[in-house]
């Protein structure tokens, strides 16, 4: 396995030195007053921010599996309360992507997986019967348009999204950056 780790700290000292970080100083508010919710795939690392017209300072971005927020009370949705309520932010927008992973997630692959890379059995059985059950804790979701339409729809039925706060969903592709818009917050804010 190849290491990482010390290759990143000997960057970080010359890019501390050579004070490269000023070109990237700016305040902790959101200056476009927007959260995104959108997927950690290594292709919207700089490609998402450039199509959406984002430098930094500008939006809180929120990437985790494929864009989706499937606990109401998990730590995603607070993040969100935390952007609206505690740092200026007055939108919402869920950005999928196409060609999205989660779309083809088989869980009871995932959990082969685990069980090769040394999670045993046992572990795997004491999960389920605590009542967490993996195959669906694992699914991703067929199509990523009703995937960011259900993640939006949960926000907007959140019991602690402020009054009046636009919930957008879009898709972008992953080659091209092109969006295409599959909810408009602003008709029933």
């Amino acid at each position: 396995m190849e290491q990482h780790l010390n290759s990143i700290l000997e960057h970080n000292r010359s890019f501390v030195e050579n004070k490269e970080y000023e070109s990237y100083l700016t305040g902790r508010f959101p200056e476009k007053k927007l959260v995104i919710i959108t997927c950690m795939d290594t292709r919207l690392v700089e490609l998402l921010p450039k199509a959406m017209n984002f430098k930094n300072g500008d939006v809180k971005i929120i990437k985790n599996a494929g864009a989706i927020i499937s606990q109401p009370f998990g730590s995603v949705m607070r993040s969100v309360m935390v952007a609206l309520y505690e740092l200026h932010a007055e939108e919402v927008i869920v950005v999928g992507h196409y060609e999205c992973g989660m779309a083809s997630l088989n869980a009871e692959d995932m959990i082969q997986h685990m069980r090769d890379r040394g999670i045993s059995d046992e572990v795997l059985s004491t999960l389920e019967n605590s009542g967490i059950r993996l195959s669906k804790w694992l699914r991703g979701f067929d199509n990523i348009t009703d995937g960011v339409k259900n993640t939006v729809d949960l926000i907007k039925k959140h019991p602690l999204l402020p009054p009046n706060v636009p919930v957008h969903g879009m898709v972008i592709d992953p080659n091209t950056g092109a969006l295409d818009l599959v909810v408009e917050g602003y008709e029933n804010k």
